[in-house]
């Protein structure tokens, strides 16, 4: 907040470390809705909130920023608080309250520099039992409505993508990831798992937000695959739990395993043979598409195994 930023400033200097992604937060002061509340105090508060997260990223955590404006922080709304207990007509009312709201918001951004990218990350439960933009799709039609109904240019508007959240649901992270970077909405990222598509951790459709680090898989393989394709080069973040019966050295580690999987993944990615991949799909060789993958993963593992002992 206003009282600590100066000394987080110092010591992401002090690291080296710039900032990537700053959020309101708002899920854990307003539980009735936030931005999208019926309750028009809370909906106040709840923008006031926002437009002091804004102030805050241009203000005393300015100096934190990279230097190319294209890699300038991300302003991430996570739904947590655009939640709702019942079915009632009212779901519409909060409806246009958040797309009214986010665009108010959008403008203070512009207003105070217009530099940052703003995004919504989908969640389909979790602090309520249906939520307000659950998918990937939602979060793209929003910013479209937003254009359409408010002005809002869509340039730097997008998703912040969250692996484990559309393992949450039982949608596919990869195909997510196809429509993102079709609508040039991936303008950040949360890097985890949910759990089985390894074959080894729990988790997965109707599970909660369970945070594994990445995992080495063929499904992360396919999205670096796409993200390099794609020409992606904005901020990854590894949104992670470690687990309750971690100490401190256990917990880095499981940090450190995370980040190495990714980059394993995505070395693995490179290595790929994409155009033998495409010519056994277009043979219907999907067995020996198959394989292709199966030894992306192989050597995937091996890569981990070199780094991490490194």
């Amino acid at each position: 907040d206003e009282r600590c930023a100066p000394a987080v400033v110092e010591a992401l200097a002090e690291a080296q470390i710039f900032l990537a992604m700053i959020t309101p937060g708002a899920h854990s002061h307003f539980g009735y809705g936030g931005i999208a509340s019926l309750d028009p105090r809370e909906r106040q508060r709840a923008d006031d909130l926002g437009r002091k997260t804004v102030d805050l990223a241009y203000g005393p955590l300015r100096p934190a920023w990279h230097p190319d404006p294209a890699l300038a922080p991300t302003l991430v709304l996570w739904n947590g608080s655009y939640g709702y207990d019942m079915a009632s007509v009212g779901l519409r009312e909060m409806y246009q309250n958040l797309k009214t709201s986010v665009a108010g918001l959008c403008r203070h951004e512009a207003a105070g520099g217009g530099a940052m990218y703003v995004a919504i990350e989908p969640k389909p439960n979790e602090g309520h039992p249906a939520m307000l933009l659950p998918t990937v799709a939602s979060g793209i039609l929003f910013w479209r409505k937003l254009e359409e109904e408010f002005g809002i240019p869509r340039h730097g508007k997008g998703i912040n993508k969250e692996f484990g959240h559309s393992e949450m649901i039982g949608l596919d992270p990869v195909y997510d990831s196809v429509e993102e970077l079709d609508n040039d909405a991936m303008v950040h990222m949360h890097l985890n798992s949910q759990g089985l598509n390894d074959g080894l951790i729990y988790g997965g459709p109707g599970k909660y937000d369970i945070d594994h680090g990445v995992r080495v898989n063929g499904v992360n393989i396919a999205i670096a695959g796409l993200l390099q394709e794609a020409g992606y080069r904005r901020w990854k973040g590894h949104d992670m739990q470690t687990r309750p019966y971690d100490d401190v050295a256990q917990g880095l580690d499981r940090m450190v395993r995370s980040i190495l999987s990714w980059e394993a993944c995505e070395q693995a990615a490179r290595e790929l043979d994409t155009k033998a991949l495409l010519e056994h799909l277009a043979a219907r060789e999907t067995a020996k598409a198959e394989d292709l993958m199966r030894n992306a993963v192989v050597n995937a593992q091996k890569e981990f195994d070199r780094m991490y002992k490194g």
